[in-house]
């Protein structure tokens, strides 16, 4: 039961992380508020990926561990660019957080 409230909440998480860059396109004074809401789901999907990960089988573990270590990589990197409100850096790592996302979304669903 744990493992399954575990991947919903982390889908939940990516879908709503995918629907931010309305928010970034609106205008830069709302980036303040993305980056604060980044960090605080960054820190749901942390906790939520370590349960899934303990309690996955080894051969996923892995697999987990890479796809959460690739995803918290991209979330860092794109709030040091809403911090730095650098809107072209912003873009190209917003469109790359969104595959991270997809692949997050698939392998927990």
């Amino acid at each position: 039961m744990d493992r399954k409230g575990s991947a919903i909440r982390i889908k939940k998480c990516a879908y709503d992380l995918l629907s931010i860059w309305d928010l970034i396109e609106e205008d830069q004074e709302s980036w303040e508020l993305v980056v604060r809401d980044l960090r605080l789901r960054s820190t749901f999907l942390y906790c939520d990926f370590n349960k899934l990960i303990s309690s996955s089988s080894p051969d996923q573990k892995q697999a987990l561990t890479d796809l959460a270590n690739k995803l918290f990589s991209y979330i860092e990197q794109l709030a040091g660019a809403l911090r730095t409100r650098s809107v072209d850096q912003t873009q190209n790592l917003y469109n790359d957080t969104v595959h991270v996302l997809e692949e997050v979304v698939a392998l927990v669903s």
